[in-house]
């Protein structure tokens, strides 16, 4: 089945030819920087079964796991769409509330709660750890 995403202009459009692999909430910085001081959710698909049309800009940076990771979003209405990791570059996460039907797979897990904010809601009916996870297979 084709699963489909994008921006809140409509400037970039997916199309997914995978069901997803995985999905978590990340409470890292990095992520609640990107989420206005929310967590992000996450989906995981193989890269090579992600495309999309548009453009799309990356800021660069180092998570603090060490990864290196290249974020893309839109760059004429600012919605974050895309993590990857430079060293796993088999996977593609993108940003569960571009899904156009973002009830595809909620999130499996919670990861980086050390860092979330003492107000942050973190879900008991899902596992959460501290920190990095191992990577997706």
């Amino acid at each position: 089945m084709t699963h489909g995403a994008g921006c809140l202009c409509g400037a970039v459009r997916f199309s997914i030819d995978a069901e997803p692999m995985a999905a978590r909430t990340c409470w890292c910085r990095l992520c609640q920087y990107l989420g206005g001081g929310t967590a992000m959710a996450n989906i995981c698909f193989p890269s090579d079964k992600v495309s999309w049309t548009g453009e799309i800009r990356y800021h660069d940076s180092v998570a603090d796991s060490g990864n290196s990771l290249r974020r893309g979003f839109c760059p004429t209405c600012g919605t974050p769409l895309t993590s990857e990791a430079l060293n796993r570059p088999h996977l593609i996460f993108l940003r569960i509330g571009t899904l156009d039907d973002p009830n595809l797979m909620g999130p499996q897990m919670t990861i980086w709660t050390a860092q979330a904010p003492d107000w942050a809601s973190v879900s008991a009916e899902i596992p959460s750890v501290e920190a990095q996870p191992p990577p997706v297979a």
